[in-house]
């Protein structure tokens, strides 16, 4: 656990970013869709267009950005706060050198196989900057820009909610119910990390900043300027429902267009039939595939607290819990097992500075956070 300790004038400094960063969004995406392990079946219909639309010039950027647990993401491209991915990118590549150095340095420590073109990225190669500059935009339209207005509209809603919390509440109210797996107990914030850890913020205050594309809170200190204010990211999205109002942005149309953007035609299908209790074998009847198939579909959506398996004789049934019906009708709501953490994996996967907080530490890198 990370223990976040603020003094008075700290709570004077705590502000609000207007909207997600969409050169972070896009960076933070990246992990997300190599790997199922963290956000779940919430990102399955996104990660499986996106994985569609994929080009070999892309690859690079899955390089430079791994999927797998506790990968170690390159934190240059994650300090801009800009409208637009054009003034993010200008701002990422008019960091000072020392703020590459240290990007460089926990990169040596945390990933050290990573690739060799990595670290000329680092050192300010032309020829890497300029590769990668033009692969994040065309990996941004793809995956990011169609939903990005929905996004943003997500973000605003949010951050409304919370200047109401602080209103009615205190800073303390609106600390306190960022998200379930941040604690408060003045004058410290807890957030969750593998070891534990102690930070003061003397003065430096917070930016509480919005994310999308990452599914856990998400502490970022600057590896150069340790005085600078500490950056918190909170996952607005916290039920399948915000999820699927943000992907029915670029959603087919017709009637099951939205359902589908979330959780992919097959399993859209599949939990449209279920809405009359069904066996696997009367699944794949309705939805045209194998009870093989059917079956896959329906454990999924089950673990996903979508749907309920009973038995039934010999056999099974399948229905529709509270939350799937509730989906299907286009008004989901609440939590319940079908938030981003849901999915292979669980509880979604740990971050690089979560595991390696107290290394960094000792390096002069004060990020923390969950990833």
């Amino acid at each position: 656990m990370l223990r976040i300790h603020f003094a008075p004038d700290d709570l004077a400094r705590v502000r609000i970013a207007r909207a997600p960063d969409p050169l972070a969004e896009t960076i933070l995406s990246l992990p997300l869709l190599q790997s199922r392990e963290m956000g779940g079946i919430a990102l399955d219909g996104w990660r499986r267009r996106t994985r569609r639309g994929l080009r070999p010039e892309m690859k690079p950027l899955l390089d430079l950005v791994p999927g797998g647990a506790g990968e170690y993401v390159p934190e240059a491209f994650l300090h801009a706060s800009a409208a637009t991915l054009g003034d993010s990118l200008d701002h990422t590549w008019s960091l000072p050198r020392r703020q590459w150095r240290a990007d460089q340095h926990a990169t040596r420590q945390l990933r050290p196989g990573a690739p060799r073109w990595v670290h000329a990225l680092h050192e300010g190669e032309r020829e890497w900057s300029g590769l990668v500059h033009r692969t994040v935009r065309r990996y941004h339209d793809l995956a990011v820009a169609p939903y990005w207005a929905q996004l943003v509209a997500t973000a605003h809603a949010d951050r409304t909610r919370r200047a109401l919390a602080a209103a009615d509440s205190g800073v303390g109210g609106l600390l306190g119910t960022l998200h379930p797996e941040i604690g408060w107990a003045a004058p410290v914030l807890t957030v969750p990390c593998a070891l534990t850890a102690e930070l003061r913020l003397d003065g430096r205050g917070m930016v509480l900043v919005p994310t999308f594309f990452w599914p856990r809170p998400l502490v970022l200190s600057d590896n150069a300027d340790p005085g600078r204010p500490l950056v918190l990211r909170y996952p607005v999205a916290r039920d399948l429902a915000t999820y699927q109002a943000v992907w029915g942005a670029a959603a087919p149309t017709g009637p099951d267009g939205a359902l589908a953007a979330l959780l992919g035609d097959t399993r859209a299908r599949t939990l449209h039939a279920a809405q009359s209790p069904a066996g696997t074998a009367e699944l794949a009847r309705r939805t045209g595939t194998s009870p093989a198939t059917a079956s896959h579909h329906a454990t999924v959506l089950r673990s996903a607290g979508l749907l309920t398996t009973e038995r039934d004789g010999a056999g099974v049934r399948h229905a529709l819990t509270p939350l799937g019906r509730a989906l299907v009708h286009g008004h989901g709501h609440g939590h319940g097992h079908a938030g981003p953490g849901s999915g292979d994996g669980g509880g979604g996967a740990v971050g690089s500075a979560e595991r390696h907080g107290d290394e960094r530490r000792r390096d002069g890198d004060r990020r923390a956070g969950h990833q």
